[in-house]
């Protein structure tokens, strides 16, 4: 049975889309949205689908070099009280190997136009140098639809973005929050939850590149709730829920805490640590009382994976600002909760933590800030805002001492982080992207530097 609000979704869908979908994509198609590739192992990879209506639902692939052996998964089936979403594990599969796949609906293929193809991690460690590989990164994922957007300008724009970041072929993009904007109107209901991140899924030009690499997602305030929302949200289980249907990431929540929604994955000699910055967060303004951020169990967490790690490269995501040390009213950053940012940055002196660095969002502005620290290296926070968002940040003027000249970026835009050389000469670098794929500016920084 098509549930209402997704039969609403198709024609909205289309309508709200400021440019043309492409004509490769069949209107009875049974897919809604995807596939897509969530998270890859060196044995293993979740591919996600969602449809139209109930149906069952696998996958096949193949080694590219190996075309003629054709692998398949177990059916899933999607259903209603699921938003007709499913993940299924191919497996097994082998290390720093290119795959190309399909998906089936009762059986019979469900062409897409596009390339469907991931790559593994390779097996490296005791064999080889590190590999090469390319992250793509972006936050702040807004897709018009007029009939609940705000009166005035439309909001989101320069779609094309999204063609931008799968023609630089990454092996992984990384969704930095605020992958879909909750609107008034589905503020609340599981239902209209749904309806919102299925609006969003479905954009046609987003399908080319939730198909082609790994995808991962933490969230920022407008996929868990509404602006600015925190821990006293009421109805959080329900965008929890939706998260879960919608990504693919390695684990939801943790040991200590289920409701989190903190995971870790590693690619070459690089950890990515995604940070849920929502789930225990004080209201910024409260005055009285202990304000976490991340709360206890999570800071703990991240300080345990942090120290345990023997990776090059720790790459902390989370949704906010995590160097800018302004503490505006207007703005969310992590200096908002001196306290608990104080304790992190001081665990992490003491740790003598090497190879630390941020990856943020939400700002609607990208730039790169550097924090000096006596007697250690010092730490980078890279923010990346908006990819299809309004671009409203504030300007060059604001007070982040820490920034780095040339770095402010005031327009749609996304990064690729390139992790490259020799095991004793790793460098990554860092390169802004406009939303037509141009380079805005490009920084370098060597592993030794990050001792």
């Amino acid at each position: 049975m098509l549930l209402p609000w997704l039969a609403l979704l198709l024609p909205v869908g289309l309508a709200a889309q400021e440019e043309a979908p492409p004509p490769e994509i069949a209107p009875d198609s049974p897919l809604a949205a995807g596939p897509m590739v969530g998270h890859v192992e060196m044995r293993a990879a979740f591919l996600w689908v969602q449809t139209k209506a109930s149906a069952t639902v696998d996958f096949e692939w193949w080694d590219e070099a190996t075309p003629e052996r054709v692998a398949r998964s177990l059916s899933v089936v999607t259903e209603a009280g699921g938003a007709f979403t499913a993940a299924a594990t191919a497996a097994p599969l082998e290390p720093g190997r290119s795959y190309r796949y399909r998906v089936r609906v009762d059986g019979r293929e469900a062409p897409r136009a596009w390339p469907l193809r991931f790559q593994t991690p390779p097996l490296w460690q005791w064999r080889t140098d590190p590999p090469d590989f390319t992250v793509a990164t972006g936050s702040c994922l807004y897709i018009n639809d007029p009939p609940y957007d705000r009166p005035g300008k439309p909001y989101g724009g320069e779609y094309h973005i999204l063609q931008s970041i799968v023609a630089k072929q990454p092996q992984v993009m990384l969704w930095l929050g605020d992958n879909c904007y909750l609107r008034e109107a589905d503020f609340g209901a599981l239902a209209s939850v749904i309806y919102r991140y299925s609006h969003t899924r479905a954009t046609p030009r987003l399908q080319p590149l939730l198909g082609a690499c790994a995808n991962y997602a933490i969230w920022d305030d407008h996929d868990f709730g509404p602006n600015d929302s925190d821990r006293s949200l009421p109805w959080q289980a329900h965008t929890r829920q939706a998260f879960d249907w919608f990504w693919a990431n390695p684990t939801t929540g943790l040991p200590e805490n289920p409701r989190l929604r903190a995971t870790m994955f590693s690619w070459g000699d690089a950890d990515f640590f995604l940070l849920d910055d929502r789930t225990e967060r004080a209201p910024n303004a409260r005055r009285t009382g202990p304000k976490p951020f991340l709360g206890a169990v999570q800071l703990r967490w991240l300080l345990d994976a942090l120290v345990y790690s023997t990776a090059t490269w720790k790459v902390v995501c989370v949704g906010n600002q995590v160097l800018n040390p302004v503490q505006d009213p207007l703005i969310e950053t992590y200096a908002r909760y001196a306290e608990e940012r104080k304790e992190l940055l001081d665990a992490l002196r003491a740790e003598n933590v090497p190879g630390v660095l941020f990856l943020t969002g939400d700002r609607h502005a990208s730039e790169l800030t550097r924090l000096e620290r006596e007697g250690t290296y010092p730490l980078y926070d890279l923010t990346i805002s908006p990819l299809t968002a309004g671009v409203t940040g504030r300007g060059e003027d604001e007070a982040n001492t820490g920034r780095i000249p040339g770095t402010y970026l005031k327009a749609r835009n996304f990064a690729l982080l390139r992790f490259l050389g020799p095991a004793d000469a790793r460098a990554l670098v860092i390169q802004v992207l406009r939303a037509d794929g141009s380079l805005a500016w490009e920084r370098r920084l060597e592993a030794k530097q990050l001792r």
